[in-house]
């Protein structure tokens, strides 16, 4: 059973108890919630809309994806970071690791917190995104990767990975610090989708590598609720924040549609994506 969050309601509550969305900011929710994660993975903003242009499907568009996206200045973003990873690590399980995506814009200053507040970094992985929109201006290099970091709360305790299955997926080989994962697919798309939203496949083989069946699965910035989607494919419980109605709703949308039969295709989908076998 997932507790409430203090006095505070779920936005969605599964009726297997085992999937709650709840509305709000991160910073608010984190600090009143009853329980500890065995992971967590977070999308936090990389404040990029600055109201400028890219290509997307051919299609000059604007950078902008909403006001959460907004730089404000980089004193208010160093405590922003400062403040959610605290939060965070407060409902972290001794042993539990968290997984955190980010590019060039926030990566190392997330890195620098992380190390701050006592966490271990373990990884620092390459997403490699194997058809990325070009560069609009021509004058640097296209930018086809995002990097995700992943840390345990403590130096000395031990964490949990699955290094034999991870190994299984790739041809019994050790798995490496890149990966080839394609973006979303547009049956991913069907009930909806959100301006940064991540691969199913992403956070399976993430979630895979380092929880096990029935641990709890946290995402403070859970948009279109994709680790939850995967946390449920996959009999993890989930718990995740977000501040935007409508994405909440989305994530309802996605989860509601999970049959036990759509549960066995995504399954076979979702390892058709991460293996190499």
């Amino acid at each position: 059973m997932i507790g409430s969050i203090d006095s505070n309601k779920p936005y969605f509550k599964s009726q297997a108890d085992d999937f709650y969305l709840f509305c709000g900011d991160c910073t608010n929710l984190l600090p009143v919630i009853n329980q500890k994660f065995n992971m967590i993975f977070a999308d936090p903003p990389y404040f990029l809309s600055n109201d400028g242009l890219t290509v997307k499907n051919g299609k000059i568009q604007s950078v902008n994806k909403g006001d959460w996206d907004r730089l404000t200045s980089s004193q208010d973003v160093w405590e922003f970071t400062r403040d959610w990873l605290l939060q965070a690590r407060q409902v972290l399980a001794d042993n539990g690791t968290i997984w955190i995506s980010g590019t060039h814009h926030n990566i190392f200053m997330l890195g620098q917190v992380l190390q701050n507040l006592g966490f271990k970094i373990l990884n620092m992985i390459t997403w490699e995104k194997p058809n990325p929109p070009p560069n609009f201006s021509c004058r640097y290099f296209t930018h086809s990767t995002e990097w995700i970091i992943w840390a345990r709360k403590h130096p000395k305790i031990p964490h949990y990975f699955n290094y034999d299955l991870m190994k299984e997926l790739n041809a019994d080989k050790q798995m490496k610090d890149v990966w080839r994962l394609p973006a979303v697919q547009s049956w991913e798309k069907e009930h909806g989708k959100h301006p940064t939203q991540k691969p199913l496949g992403l956070l399976s083989r993430i979630i895979l590598a380092s929880t096990q069946k029935g641990d709890l699965v946290l995402d403070p910035f859970s948009g279109s609720g994709t680790t939850g989607i995967a946390a449920a494919i996959l009999d993890r419980r989930f718990v995740g924040i977000e501040k935007q109605n409508e994405y909440l709703d989305l994530s309802m949308r996605r989860y509601l549609s999970i049959s036990p039969t759509q549960k066995l295709t995504f399954k076979q989908k979702i390892r058709s994506q991460i293996s190499l076998v």
